[in-house]
């Protein structure tokens, strides 16, 4: 469903919530699906243990990036009770609030040098492209570091990661995209593992085996994950979080520049205004549940729309203006339940980091392009091609 204006939510979305917030949707292979737009709703049904992730039920809601890339062994957001529980316990401990605050001074040096290129860049007084010199480069250095992946090796993830996610893509092109991510991980976690290094991939082949559940083909899909989620959302976040306060009110990101402790809330309210992934809490029912008033039959699916839940009147006073100042707790930007983002701190912390560190080292910063003008991406998570910018 397209975006109604550039950082809004499709506006479809207002009008079922007030009127349908429950209703049917005709998904692009034909098959029809649930739509839940309020707020209470997709909580609700999110944390339903009568719910299933499984990619590949029959009934599962399909959309276009759902490809084999989602649907592939060590996907955690494809699976289920008890396994999803088993293999989150192993990992989540690489992704805990202590451990993310120990990264902190690493995602700092790399925002830092980032901005170094792009000040050098932009000596000149040309515009400088930050989705390439700032937006991509932060959390695919941080993920590549993280993953032990070869930094030269970003350029083949970035490029086949998006046309995973861009829903122009042919089918033809997202086999390709996906057989060549997985051929590359598949090496990666074999190195891992017979070579091992301080890299998450080798502790996590340590961990696996010696709990007896060492699994080559579980770790590489698990990689995936990590390398789709871990650089593509992040990145876009970057891009439209730089847009949105550029074309806001010069007071709030001067507020903000001068006390870097109000950046934290400002990233929660940016997460939830933005809402830049909105349909992979998509899921089947396994019993018949009522909903807002309407019965969902087992075996069919739903997809719990996070941009309109975020943007639900009834939790977020007039949702659709940024307040930088708002109390966003229960948003969910992040997905709810056993299922919520597993990288949501590192996400923030490097979407923290590379704002305060923008807005501080360049003031006078400004787009050169508007808003309404800007190269949008037609994807699943929705983001920007180009953010051209001087000062």
């Amino acid at each position: 469903m397209p975006r109604s204006c550039p950082f809004g939510p499709p506006s479809e979305y207002a009008r079922l919530r007030a009127e349908r917030p429950v209703s049917q949707v005709r998904l692009q292979d034909g098959r029809t699906a649930w739509l839940l737009t309020r707020h209470q709703d997709v909580r609700d049904l999110l944390s339903n243990s009568a719910t299933s992730s499984n990619r590949a039920h029959p009934a599962f809601p399909a959309t276009v990036a759902n490809t084999q890339a989602f649907a592939q062994k060590g996907f955690l957001l494809s699976m289920d009770a008890p396994e999803h529980a088993l293999h989150r316990r192993m990992v989540t401990g690489e992704f805990t609030a202590n451990r993310t605050r120990r990264l902190r001074p690493r995602i700092q040096e790399i925002a830092d040098e980032c901005v170094d290129r792009v000040l050098a860049a932009g000596a000149s007084g040309r515009p400088v492209d930050l989705v390439q010199e700032l937006s991509l480069p932060v959390p695919s250095l941080v993920i590549c570091e993280l993953l032990g992946v070869p930094y030269e090796s970003r350029s083949l993830f970035q490029k086949n990661t998006e046309v995973l996610l861009d829903r122009t893509s042919t089918a033809a092109d997202r086999e390709g995209a996906f057989a060549t991510l997985r051929t590359f991980l598949g090496e990666l976690v074999t190195s891992k593992d017979t070579e091992p290094d301080d890299a998450l991939l080798s502790r996590l082949a340590v961990k696996y085996r010696e709990a007896g559940r060492y699994d080559h083909e579980h770790l590489t899909g698990f990689a995936m994950l990590l390398l789709l989620a871990g650089h593509e959302t992040t990145a876009n976040m970057i891009s439209l979080g730089v847009a949105t306060l550029l074309d806001g009110d010069p007071a709030e990101l001067a507020a903000l520049v001068a006390d870097p402790s109000l950046m934290p809330q400002a990233v929660e309210e940016l997460l939830r205004y933005l809402s830049i992934v909105d349909y992979p809490t998509s899921r089947v029912l396994l019993e018949d549940t009522e909903v807002g008033g309407v019965l969902i039959r087992a075996n069919e699916g739903f997809i719990a729309a996070g941009a309109a839940a975020n943007h639900d009147p009834e939790v977020f006073p007039d949702p659709d203006r940024l307040d930088l100042r708002r109390n966003t707790a229960g948003h969910v930007a992040f997905g709810f339940g056993v299922h919520a983002c597993l990288g949501q701190n590192l996400a923030r912390a490097e979407l923290e980091i590379v704002f305060n560190t923008l807005f501080a080292r360049i003031p006078g910063l400004r787009l050169v392009t508007p808003v309404d003008r800007l190269p949008y991406k037609d994807s699943t998570v929705y983001g920007i091609h180009t953010l051209e910018v001087t000062w």
